[in-house]
């Protein structure tokens, strides 16, 4: 397993970890599989989005803040719940495919670590799985 260090700088930020998790793949020397994400934090997340314009972390961020805006009336103490709640909105998790040795995004797809009450030093976890090139699997 990979674990990939994600340093965020602001409170509400969206990083495109889409190189980071493409160099673990290529490092695994899987071919044909499956690359498992997983943020194991409960106040972040991942997304699968558009990563050919900036605006659209903009527009992502700007949407949640409106779905989730901070509450005085939450009673979480740590005075962090929204960015608890736009985690379970975002997710934990992800599954991509890994075809002739790369992650499928299509086009524009990239992926995108989502943080919800930085800044913090994040972890971002990365199992891939699949067959290399001499027919093995591999597990890495």
């Amino acid at each position: 397993m990979t674990r990939l260090e994600v340093a965020t700088r602001s409170r509400q930020e969206i990083v495109d970890v889409t190189r980071d998790v493409a160099r673990a793949v290529a490092a695994s020397g899987v071919v044909e599989g499956l690359c498992h994400l997983f943020v194991p934090h409960t106040t972040a997340g991942l997304a699968i989005n558009e990563n050919a314009d900036p605006d659209v972390k903009r527009d992502l961020l700007m949407a949640l803040d409106k779905l989730v805006p901070d509450d005085p009336d939450f009673r979480h103490a740590e005075g962090n719940s929204a960015a608890h709640l736009k985690s379970v909105l975002a997710g934990s998790g992800a599954t991509l495919l890994i075809s002739e040795g790369r992650i499928e995004l299509g086009s524009w797809g990239g992926v995108y670590f989502c943080e919800f009450d930085g800044p913090r030093r994040r972890r971002l976890l990365v199992r891939v799985q699949g067959m290399n090139a001499d027919g093995r699997q591999v597990l890495a």
